[in-house]
Formats: structure tokens, sequence, C-alpha cells
């Protein structure tokens, strides 16, 4: 099975379903001329749909054509093209298992479920060409990373900026032990996460700011397409950032382990959400092509 949308010029195209190759982008092949031509209303026969503009055709599925102001800008100047970023979450890792606090701890793992899920990560986004991959440096984002990169020739790029929030001393804990040793400073955290502070520090706020950085850091970086591994707080604070949500409304997102989403953003660095937390890939041999 494959999921995904294709850009259409002048005919209709097929997309071949052989695996990526590392070289070279998914090939196009034009079908007969018998095949049926679509034509956007306000562009002429000769003329192609611009990078500034939203690369599908809209019009077969009711989707947006255009999203010039739709957001603020993630750059504050100008970008060569328009780009694409995919974001992943790392596999399950073994303090998820175990239902612990994870924040910016280097002692989660992954575990074979979340190596498997990483593979199935890899199958599922084999189509598709990235210019790079950044990644968190921390350990269940980066072996996640280093799955799914396996075969690409470019080398893995790591971000301090793409690391998860720190959040002190409930690291490592429980959860329900973390509940009844601090309970007001777990209910702030689970119930008011913007809120939640220690030391005057408040880690939510925080990785807003770093998210900004690691947005700017991508999308100034050299390429059309990228790929990102990276945690659910960070993916959190990047997708809110992204379409204008606040800190307070931090929960408002969920991210599954293996779980993808993609962005679209014009020149001006405006973005707009393609897809949020796909998992079809976890339980079935699904495939994306966008």
């Amino acid at each position: 099975m494959f999921c995904g949308v294709l850009t259409l010029t002048n005919s209709v195209c097929s997309c071949s379903t052989s695996l990526y190759d590392s070289k070279r982008p998914i090939k196009l092949q034009a079908r007969s001329s018998a095949t049926p031509r679509f034509q956007c209303s306000n562009s002429s026969p000769d003329m192609h749909l611009t990078s500034e503009k939203f690369q599908n055709d809209g019009s077969m599925t009711g989707g947006a054509y255009d999203f010039e102001r739709s957001t603020i800008s993630l750059t504050n100047r100008s970008m060569s093209s328009a780009k694409k970023v995919t974001l992943v979450r790392h596999g399950l890792s073994s303090w998820n298992e175990e239902s612990r606090v994870q924040g910016s701890s280097n002692l989660s793992i992954l575990t074979e479920t979340g190596v498997r899920q990483a593979e199935r990560c890899r199958k599922a986004l084999a189509n598709i060409y990235f210019d790079q991959c950044f990644s968190s440096p921390i350990s269940r984002a980066k072996s996640t990373a280093e799955v799914i990169w396996q075969g690409r020739e470019e080398p893995l790029v790591f971000l301090d900026s793409l690391k998860e929030a720190h959040l002190f001393f409930l690291e490592g804990m429980k959860n329900v032990d973390a509940k009844e040793r601090y309970p007001k400073e777990y209910t702030t955290w689970r119930e008011d996460p913007a809120n939640f502070y220690v030391n005057g520090v408040y880690p939510i706020r925080r990785i807003w700011a770093t998210a900004r950085e690691a947005w700017r850091e991508i999308l100034l970086s050299p390429g059309e397409n990228f790929l990102v591994v990276t945690h659910k707080s960070m993916l959190r604070a990047l997708i809110c950032i992204a379409v204008g949500i606040p800190p307070e409304r931090f929960r408002a997102i969920d991210m599954n382990n293996g779980g993808i989403s993609v962005f679209n953003f014009n020149k001006r660095g405006e973005a707009m959400l393609q897809s949020l937390n796909m998992t079809a890939h976890m339980y079935s041999d699904h495939f994306y092509i966008y």
C-alpha cells in the first residue's frame, strides 16, 4: 500500500513503486496521450506551477493551492526556494516502556520494538529523496535517525537545538513516583506545562526558543527536502511554532513513536502543515509519496 500526493503539470503522472535510489529522487513517468489532462484555472497550458505555490494540485482533493501569509515567517528572510520538512518522532525507548519521565537524559535507549519502528519509518520513506537529515544527538533519537538514514549518501547532521526539554529532578523517575514525591511540580508539568519551572527556569518556554532556532538552522540549510528526527516535546514545539500555537497549548498536539508529520514552506519561510502524526506505516506496509 502507498499513500501520497503527486505534483501535476500538463499530464497526469504515475509513480513508480520501486524503492528509493539513494542518488536520485523517485521518477515520474508520463502516461500516454490518451490520459485525461488537467490544467489549473489560473494558469496557461504552457505555464508550470512555481515553487512559491503549494506544489500539489489542490483541485483534485480540495486542498489549499497557496498559503501566502497564512503564518509568520520562521526565517525572517527570503529563502532561495520553497522547502518541505518531514518530522519523525524517535522509536519506543526504554523509559517510554517503563513509563519514566525522559527529558534530556541520554540514559533512555531505543528498545528492540523501537528499532523495528525505525525500520518501518525507513521503509515508509524509502521512495522520498531527502537532501539532508537533521537529528537530536540524544541516544534514542540518534539511533532512530541512523536506522532511517541507512543507505543514504549524505551524513547525518546532529543539532543541539533539537534536544528534548530538560526536566531537572523529574528525569528518570517513574511517572507514578514523581506524582507522589513532587505532587505540585508534577501536576503543573502535566496540566500547565508552560508554567512549570525549576529555579526560575521554564523548560517549555525555553524549548520554544530552541525550537525557533532549530527551524532557522534547518530551513536556511542548502537543499529543498529535509528529514528531522527528534523528541515529543520538541516536535510539539516545532509544530506549534510553525502554525502559531502558543506554549500554553503545548499538549494540544500529540506525536506517537515513529509518527510522521510533513510541512511545506514557501520562500518567505511561512509554513503549511500538510500531514500530522501519520502512523499507517506502523501497522502495515504503507509507504508515502509526497
